[in-house]
Protein backbone atom coordinates (compact mmCIF):
# COMPACT_ATOMS: atom_id res chain seq x y z
CA UNK A 1 0.00 0.00 0.00
CA UNK A 2 1.79 3.23 -1.02
CA UNK A 3 1.55 5.26 1.86
CA UNK A 4 3.00 8.47 -0.04
CA UNK A 5 0.67 8.51 -3.01
CA UNK A 6 -2.55 8.43 -0.90
CA UNK A 7 -1.63 11.63 0.36
CA UNK A 8 -3.29 14.72 -1.50
CA UNK A 9 -1.14 17.58 -2.63
CA UNK A 10 -1.77 21.15 -1.48
CA UNK A 11 -1.55 23.23 -4.10
CA UNK A 12 -0.21 26.70 -2.91
CA UNK A 13 -1.18 30.06 -4.02
CA UNK A 14 -0.30 31.59 -7.43
CA UNK A 15 0.39 27.37 -9.03
CA UNK A 16 -2.06 26.43 -11.82
CA UNK A 17 -2.55 22.90 -12.20
CA UNK A 18 -3.80 21.21 -15.50
CA UNK A 19 -4.34 17.63 -15.51
CA UNK A 20 -3.79 15.53 -18.19
CA UNK A 21 -4.15 11.20 -18.71
CA UNK A 22 -0.59 10.90 -19.60
CA UNK A 23 0.62 14.22 -17.51
CA UNK A 24 0.49 16.87 -15.49
CA UNK A 25 1.58 20.35 -15.84
CA UNK A 26 2.41 23.10 -13.04
CA UNK A 27 3.19 26.68 -13.83
CA UNK A 28 3.91 28.86 -11.42
CA UNK A 29 5.98 32.05 -10.41
CA UNK A 30 9.30 30.30 -10.95
CA UNK A 31 8.07 28.85 -14.60
CA UNK A 32 6.45 25.40 -15.55
CA UNK A 33 6.79 21.91 -14.99
CA UNK A 34 5.79 18.75 -16.49
CA UNK A 35 5.53 16.09 -13.90
CA UNK A 36 4.74 12.35 -16.12
CA UNK A 37 1.57 10.09 -15.10
CA UNK A 38 2.20 6.20 -15.27
CA UNK A 39 0.01 4.02 -17.15
CA UNK A 40 -3.25 3.53 -14.41
CA UNK A 41 -2.80 6.31 -12.46
CA UNK A 42 -5.17 9.18 -13.02
CA UNK A 43 -4.91 12.84 -11.42
CA UNK A 44 -7.81 14.83 -9.92
CA UNK A 45 -7.88 18.55 -9.20
CA UNK A 46 -10.54 18.92 -5.60
CA UNK A 47 -10.35 22.90 -4.65
CA UNK A 48 -6.49 23.19 -3.56
CA UNK A 49 -5.85 19.53 -3.22
CA UNK A 50 -4.53 17.44 -5.85
CA UNK A 51 -5.20 13.99 -5.58
CA UNK A 52 -3.52 11.25 -7.62
CA UNK A 53 -5.77 7.44 -7.42
CA UNK A 54 -4.63 3.72 -8.87
CA UNK A 55 -7.22 1.93 -10.85
CA UNK A 56 -5.57 -1.45 -9.39
CA UNK A 57 -3.47 -2.79 -6.64
CA UNK A 58 -0.42 -4.86 -7.70
CA UNK A 59 2.90 -4.02 -6.82
CA UNK A 60 3.79 -2.27 -9.83
CA UNK A 61 0.71 0.08 -9.53
CA UNK A 62 0.89 1.10 -5.80
CA UNK A 63 4.78 1.93 -6.80
CA UNK A 64 4.30 3.87 -9.34
CA UNK A 65 1.60 5.77 -7.49
CA UNK A 66 3.72 6.90 -5.12
CA UNK A 67 6.23 8.00 -7.64
CA UNK A 68 3.72 10.04 -9.41
CA UNK A 69 2.79 11.47 -6.63
CA UNK A 70 5.95 12.36 -5.29
CA UNK A 71 7.43 14.01 -8.93
CA UNK A 72 4.37 15.58 -8.79
CA UNK A 73 4.80 17.55 -4.95
CA UNK A 74 8.38 18.12 -6.47
CA UNK A 75 6.90 19.80 -9.33
CA UNK A 76 4.45 22.12 -7.07
CA UNK A 77 7.56 23.01 -4.81
CA UNK A 78 9.80 23.53 -7.88
CA UNK A 79 7.52 26.49 -9.68
CA UNK A 80 6.67 27.82 -5.92
CA UNK A 81 9.80 27.74 -4.08
CA UNK A 82 12.41 26.50 -6.43
CA UNK A 83 15.55 24.32 -5.13
CA UNK A 84 18.89 24.89 -4.22
CA UNK A 85 22.03 23.40 -3.22
CA UNK A 86 25.16 24.42 -2.05
CA UNK A 87 28.78 22.80 -2.35
CA UNK A 88 31.70 24.24 -0.48
CA UNK A 89 35.53 23.62 -1.86
CA UNK A 90 38.14 22.83 0.40
CA UNK A 91 41.89 23.17 -0.60
CA UNK A 92 44.64 24.97 -0.90
CA UNK A 93 44.15 27.10 -4.37
CA UNK A 94 41.04 25.47 -4.99
CA UNK A 95 38.39 27.77 -6.30
CA UNK A 96 35.61 28.48 -8.95
CA UNK A 97 34.96 30.90 -11.52
CA UNK A 98 31.37 31.71 -13.24
CA UNK A 99 31.34 33.40 -16.37
CA UNK A 100 27.93 33.33 -18.17
CA UNK A 101 26.92 29.38 -18.89
CA UNK A 102 30.54 28.39 -17.81
CA UNK A 103 31.95 27.18 -14.36
CA UNK A 104 35.83 27.35 -14.56
CA UNK A 105 37.15 25.39 -11.69
CA UNK A 106 40.75 25.28 -10.14
CA UNK A 107 40.83 21.97 -8.15
CA UNK A 108 44.61 21.11 -8.16
CA UNK A 109 45.21 19.27 -11.85
CA UNK A 110 47.34 20.90 -14.34
CA UNK A 111 44.61 22.61 -16.30
CA UNK A 112 41.32 24.72 -14.98
CA UNK A 113 38.40 22.31 -15.52
CA UNK A 114 35.45 23.90 -17.57
CA UNK A 115 31.79 22.68 -16.91
CA UNK A 116 28.99 23.78 -19.28
CA UNK A 117 26.20 25.02 -17.12
CA UNK A 118 22.78 22.83 -18.61
CA UNK A 119 19.68 25.18 -19.46
CA UNK A 120 17.07 25.62 -16.66
CA UNK A 121 20.25 25.53 -13.88
CA UNK A 122 21.56 28.29 -12.66
CA UNK A 123 25.25 28.16 -10.62
CA UNK A 124 26.48 30.95 -8.52
CA UNK A 125 29.53 31.42 -6.95
CA UNK A 126 28.95 33.55 -3.52
CA UNK A 127 32.99 33.10 -2.76
CA UNK A 128 35.54 31.25 -4.92
CA UNK A 129 34.64 28.62 -2.99
CA UNK A 130 31.13 28.30 -2.07
CA UNK A 131 28.62 27.59 -4.62
CA UNK A 132 24.96 27.60 -4.67
CA UNK A 133 23.26 25.28 -7.83
CA UNK A 134 19.79 26.42 -7.95
CA UNK A 135 16.57 25.61 -10.26
CA UNK A 136 13.03 24.17 -10.34
CA UNK A 137 13.48 20.92 -10.82
CA UNK A 138 14.94 19.45 -8.40
CA UNK A 139 16.05 15.94 -10.32
CA UNK A 140 18.68 18.28 -12.33
CA UNK A 141 19.84 20.20 -9.72
CA UNK A 142 20.93 17.71 -7.86
CA UNK A 143 22.31 15.83 -11.12
CA UNK A 144 24.75 19.40 -11.92
CA UNK A 145 25.47 19.45 -7.95
CA UNK A 146 26.79 15.79 -8.43
CA UNK A 147 28.43 16.35 -11.49
CA UNK A 148 30.33 19.23 -10.05
CA UNK A 149 30.70 17.10 -6.96
CA UNK A 150 32.11 14.28 -8.97
CA UNK A 151 35.06 16.91 -10.95
CA UNK A 152 37.21 16.30 -7.29
CA UNK A 153 35.76 14.08 -4.72
CA UNK A 154 37.03 14.65 -1.12
CA UNK A 155 40.15 12.52 -0.38
CA UNK A 156 39.34 10.51 2.84
CA UNK A 157 43.02 11.39 3.91
CA UNK A 158 43.28 15.09 3.24
CA UNK A 159 39.51 15.74 2.97
CA UNK A 160 40.37 18.11 -0.13
CA UNK A 161 37.80 18.25 -2.91
CA UNK A 162 34.27 19.69 -3.31
CA UNK A 163 31.73 18.59 -1.26
CA UNK A 164 27.98 19.64 -0.24
CA UNK A 165 27.90 22.35 2.52
CA UNK A 166 27.15 20.46 6.23
CA UNK A 167 28.43 17.03 4.53
CA UNK A 168 30.52 15.30 7.37
CA UNK A 169 33.17 13.08 6.19
CA UNK A 170 35.44 10.56 7.97
CA UNK A 171 39.32 11.16 7.98
CA UNK A 172 40.78 7.90 7.65
CA UNK A 173 44.62 7.74 9.21
CA UNK A 174 47.43 6.98 7.55
CA UNK A 175 49.19 3.51 6.85
CA UNK A 176 50.86 2.23 9.84
CA UNK A 177 53.77 0.99 7.97
CA UNK A 178 54.49 4.20 6.10
CA UNK A 179 57.69 6.18 8.40
CA UNK A 180 59.41 9.06 7.32
CA UNK A 181 58.40 12.82 6.25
Amino acid sequence: MSRIGKKPITIPAGVTVTPHPDRIDFEGKKGKLSSPLQPGISAVLEGTNLVLTRAEETQTARANHGLCRALARNAVAGVSEGFSKKLEIVGVGYKAKVDKNKLELNLGYSRPIIYAIPEGVEVVAEKPTLLTVRGIDRQKVGQVADDIKRLRIPDPYKQKGVRYLGEKLIKKERKAGVTGA
